[in-house]
């Protein structure tokens, strides 16, 4: 991703201008994608009391704060960013905070498939148009083909059995829930990119803004019930989710986007769902119609493109 904030010399060779390769870009993105596919079954196995809003709060503050903790870049980062950059991060703590905080509260509203095709395929629609009006690089026509390929085919895996048991009433409001937590999505990953790029450490831009995002979602987290916490299964959960699909899958997401821009990254996070669907079948025992299994191929077709290399 095209750097425009100050950086020396030796920083300017962008994400944008150096093509990545795939095990040093795509992979280690894919491969967080593939952590954040068992959000939705770990998600399954908390408390029956425990609130979604809750749920997210906890594994945010777990998770943010082990990014932060563990990286002493991360620490000393605000004080050697300029002005600017540090305004960057508080924006990008707010926007991981708006994440958990729209998507969970549109899940009730729409459906978990329906707000996970929304949030998912909006991110990287507004992660291409926010990075082209900021200047970070125009999207070119491959990544417009595969990202088009890539949401078709994750409308169509995740919807297939909506559509197949009849479907469910529209609820705008959630729509505009999940398309929110898209959004916020792309900023953070837009934001965290440009940050990198500029030569700071993946691990410690990371770590500032979800250690700073920890603190803001406490007190979602205090003055919701915290008794489901307590319990065996709630506590097994929420280190599931704090540690696996926060802590480790955000610090190879921020190693990734050293070699990649935040446009391809965000396409290639759709095979989120692709991840957790194969687990429903594998491990809830699920059913996914013919329809689904055809929007898998899709997305893998999507994904393929932006993960090969490209012919010189």
């Amino acid at each position: 991703m095209p750097n425009r904030l100050s950086a020396p010399a030796r920083a300017r060779s962008t994400p944008a201008a150096r093509p990545a390769r795939p095990g040093t870009g795509p992979l280690p993105i894919l491969a967080s994608a593939l952590l954040w596919g068992t959000t939705g079954t770990a998600s399954s196995l908390a408390p029956g009391g425990a609130p979604a809003t809750s749920i997210g709060a906890a594994a945010l503050v777990l998770g943010g704060l082990l990014l932060f903790l563990t990286d002493r870049t991360a620490w000393s980062l605000p004080r050697v960013c300029g002005v600017r950059e540090r305004w960057l991060l508080v924006v990008g703590a707010v926007a991981v905070v708006g994440y958990p905080l729209t998507f969970y509260p549109a899940v009730p509203r729409t459906g978990v498939a329906v707000s996970t095709v929304i949030a998912l395929g909006s991110a990287p629609v507004f992660t291409g148009l926010l990075g082209w009006l900021t200047r970070q690089g125009r999207p070119g026509g491959r990544w417009a083909g595969a990202t088009a390929l890539a949401v078709l085919g994750c409308g169509v895996l995740v919807l297939g059995p909506e559509l197949a048991g009849g479907g469910r009433a529209v609820d705008l409001l959630g729509v505009l829930l999940a398309a929110l937590s898209g959004l916020s999505y792309a900023v953070y990953s837009l934001i965290a990119g440009r940050l990198i790029a500029a030569g700071r450490p993946s691990a410690g831009v990371m770590g500032a803004m979800f250690g700073g995002a920890a603190v803001l979602v406490l007190p979602v987290l205090a003055l919701g019930p915290v008794g489901w916490l307590l319990s065996p299964r709630g506590a097994g959960v929420v280190l599931h989710l704090g540690v696996v699909t926060t802590f480790l899958a955000y610090r190879l997401f921020g190693h990734g986007l050293r070699h990649t821009s935040a446009q391809t990254a965000t396409t290639l996070t759709l095979a989120e769902p692709a991840v957790a669907a194969v687990l429903g079948v594998a491990a809830l025992d699920e059913r996914l119609p013919a329809a689904s299994w055809c929007g898998l191929a899709v997305l893998a077709a999507g994904l393929a493109v932006l993960t090969l290399p490209r012919r010189r």
